[in-house]
């Protein structure tokens, strides 16, 4: 099976998940609401894994969320975490379906994730939230970066579509190919502002665009 597919998943697909492990439940359901393409399933999936390894409780806020599945899949996975919000600057009609689809087999989702249509810079944050962005595009990363360090909160971010003619290289690209330049200088001034930083990647076969990075207050 080709994780990286951008083909949605439907009710064809189901046999494909048989299992009883959550993440075959939640493939059921994403199965059954017919829009959400295979590799945003993978990728949600271990974004939020290795993000809830790390980083326990707090209100999840999922930025340039798309359907929102990686916010609903960290409630899933720490039911410390009571809300969650779900932001984009233009929703997909169908992230509704996927939410529904969902409570149908988790009820305890309804009520607990709010889907917000609205400018990134406009959502409040706090310092116990957990800010979140699964391929945020180019410079959206870094205003999400942004936004989680000026109130002190922990975020995870997986990077993509780095714009090499206005992103900060650090000098960097005598060394190391362009986006990777990019992503080591946020780093850089994560841990200048006194974050704790880790690194690490999901499966290449789901993205190329597969590095990780979490970050916390130190």
């Amino acid at each position: 099976m080709d994780l990286s597919s951008r083909n949605r998943l439907n009710d064809r697909h189901l046999p494909l998940f048989a299992g009883e492990t959550l993440f075959d439940r939640i493939a059921r359901a994403v199965c059954r609401a017919g829009c959400l393409p295979r590799k945003e399933l993978y990728e949600a999936w271990e974004m939020a894994r290795r993000v809830r390894r790390r980083f326990r409780g707090g209100r999840v806020v999922d930025l340039a969320c798309g359907h929102g599945l990686l916010a609903q899949i960290l409630l899933l996975l720490d039911s410390s975490s009571t809300t969650a919000l779900a932001v984009d600057r233009h929703l997909p009609a169908s992230a509704a379906t996927l939410a529904a689809a969902l409570q149908t087999d988790w009820p305890q989702l309804a009520g607990k994730v709010r889907f917000i249509e609205q400018d990134l810079e406009q959502i409040p944050l706090t310092a116990d939230d957990l800010v979140v962005s699964a391929h945020a595009c180019g410079a959206l990363t870094d205003l999400i970066l942004e936004r989680a360090l000026a109130v002190g909160a922990r975020v995870a971010v997986l990077p993509c579509c780095h714009n090499l003619d206005t992103a900060d290289l650090g000098g960097l690209q005598g060394w190391m190919d362009g986006p990777l330049a990019v992503d080591a200088s946020r780093v850089a001034r994560l841990r200048a502002a006194g974050y704790r930083v880790t690194t690490q990647t999901i499966p290449a076969e789901i993205t190329p665009k597969n590095r990780l990075l979490l970050a916390e207050p130190g």
